[in-house]
């Protein structure tokens, strides 16, 4: 693979008359129920309902049609807003089926964050449920864009995808270059970007997964990350490409899900630390059929590896990012108990560099920001060919994350180069914060950090300086960014300042406004 950005400067919208020889003629659904109708393709923790892949491939079978029935075809930039369910599962399996585009949407967002997603991925339907039906309306409201609930509809311009026509489709053909799915990161600069993943990339990050993790045909993988993220979105289309079970569980619940793992004799999972904390808060161990814990979305604590490794937990410390179609180092329970704080060395055909300020090469042991290259890494920014050049350099797509390698080749992330916060697995970009406060008539300005967090790994704080004498509270803070950001990207400590404290250039001194919002 070529370490420079696509030279194209549209990403085309779907599976096309040019692409290369079909190397996967259909979805990988229907190649799996070939081969095997009968064997077990989800089970839904909630009540033990098992669907075989035959059973499965019909229900996708009917949503494909009734997606052709709203005039979804192939090409087409397909928004599904919703939490983790059976009906998302179904809609990612029959987006693949049409040749559409998946373009998972944050559930958890608020709505002008949603439209300018919905915007920026050019949809030409979205599909959401009962609980998200008001939020999808709002966020397409300024476009001309159908959208279809999967649950009975309850506003008049709202369909109920069930009481549709079917309409007649041709299954799509794949080749690995095709786009399968667009997927949102934050970026550096905070903005918005959609990620655009090839059936490529996501077969070479499942393949290469799967010979890091181990892959047995039995495997039951528990899914209880949300979709719309890549954490769990890989879960499903891994697992059709695998012939493996999912076993679902709607919104995670710590108890119930270390429950399902006895249960239904879950061998893997993937996490983010909080929520593994949690499940061993609650069940005390968890069962002796698992076989990988797929630690990622924050560093895992020095704390919760040597419990982990008391408890017998075989917890894989993992570093990704959606740019790269999740994996890019992942250690194994070995590797991590014997190196706290290693996320492992890089995966099959991934080739992780460590560059300096300059651009360049950096040796073992020494610190810089860490630049992958391989078949995972995405094609470019749906429509963004600058952000995409920017990206990209000689030794391939540049992470924004500061880390090294050791002498064993091991990978150690440091911190971000823009300061992202990471909070309970959500990534938060403090220039959001601090705009969503600017936007208050009685703030002056304001500087946003994260503050260590034993609960969620980090916490958003903001230091604001009010305008004049104006009465102000954290609380009126709080509830102004509620009304504009995700709740998680809202602050948890906010303190006030005469004065921003800065450097002798005139930029905000970081660490001196998360000293004093220490105290």
């Amino acid at each position: 693979m070529s370490n420079e950005p696509p030279n194209d400067t549209a990403v085309p919208r779907g599976p096309t008359p040019e692409s290369p020889a079909r190397e996967c003629a259909r979805d990988w659904l229907t190649h799996q129920t070939r081969s095997s109708p009968d064997a077990t393709a989800l089970v839904e923790a909630s009540d033990g309902r098992e669907w075989t892949y035959a059973e499965l491939d019909v229900a996708v079978e009917e949503t494909a049609g009734l997606l052709a029935g709203i005039g979804v075809d192939e090409g087409d930039h397909l928004g599904v807003l919703m939490e983790t369910r059976v009906a998302f599962v179904r809609l990612a399996h029959a987006t693949m089926r049409l040749g559409a585009v998946l373009v998972p949407l944050n559930a958890r967002l608020a709505r002008p964050e949603l439209a300018r997603q919905a915007e920026i991925a050019d949809l030409d339907a979205l599909v959401c449920g009962r609980d998200t039906e008001d939020d999808a309306v709002a966020a397409v409201e300024a476009e001309e864009i159908p959208v279809a609930s999967v649950d009975s509809a309850h506003r008049g311009n709202v369909v109920a995808l069930a009481r549709e026509s079917t309409a007649d489709f041709d299954p799509a053909e794949w080749s690995r270059d095709d786009p399968l799915a667009m997927l949102f990161t934050s970026g550096t600069t905070g903005d918005p970007k959609a990620v655009v993943l090839t059936m490529g990339n996501f077969r070479a990050s499942a393949t290469a997964s799967a010979f890091r993790l181990g892959l047995d045909p039995d495997e039951r993988w528990l899914l209880c990350l949300s979709m719309y993220h890549m954490g769990g979105l890989s879960v499903v289309l891994r697992s059709a490409l695998y012939g493996t079970t999912v076993v679902l569980q709607e919104g995670f619940d710590a108890a119930a899900a270390a429950d399902a793992i006895g249960e239904y004799e879950v061998t893997g999972v993937s996490l983010v630390p909080t929520m593994l904390r949690r499940m061993l808060d609650s069940a005390g161990r968890l069962a002796d059929s698992l076989r990988f814990v797929l630690l990622g979305g924050a560093p895992a604590t020095e704390q919760l590896l040597d419990r982990c490794e008391e408890l017998g937990v075989p917890v894989h410390p993992t570093y990704g990012m959606t740019e790269a179609t999740s994996q890019i180092a992942t250690a194994r329970p070995a590797e991590a108990f014997d190196h706290p704080g290693t996320v492992g060395r890089p995966l099959l055909w991934t080739d992780l560099s460590v560059v300096d300020d300059d651009g360049n090469a950096v040796s073992a042991g020494e610190v810089g920001e860490l630049v992958v290259s391989g078949p995972t890494v995405m094609r470019g920014y749906y429509d963004d060919p600058a952000a995409t050049a920017e990206a990209f350099g000689e030794y391939g797509l540049h992470t924004g994350d500061v880390g090294f390698r050791d002498e064993g080749g091991r990978v150690w992330v440091l911190n971000r180069r823009d300061d992202r916060i990471v909070t309970g697995g959500e990534n938060v970009h403090p220039g959001e914060v601090v705009e969503a406060l600017r936007d208050h008539p009685a703030v002056r300005d304001a500087a946003v950090v994260g503050l260590d967090d034993d609960e969620w790994g980090e916490r958003v704080a903001a230091l604001v300086v009010p305008a004049g004498d104006a009465a102000l509270t954290g609380d009126d803070l709080v509830a102004h960014c509620r009304d504009r950001l995700a709740g998680y990207k809202c602050p948890r400590t906010v303190a006030f300042a005469d004065e921003l404290p800065r450097t002798a250039s005139g930029t905000v001194d970081r660490e001196t406004v998360r000293e004093r919002l220490r105290e």
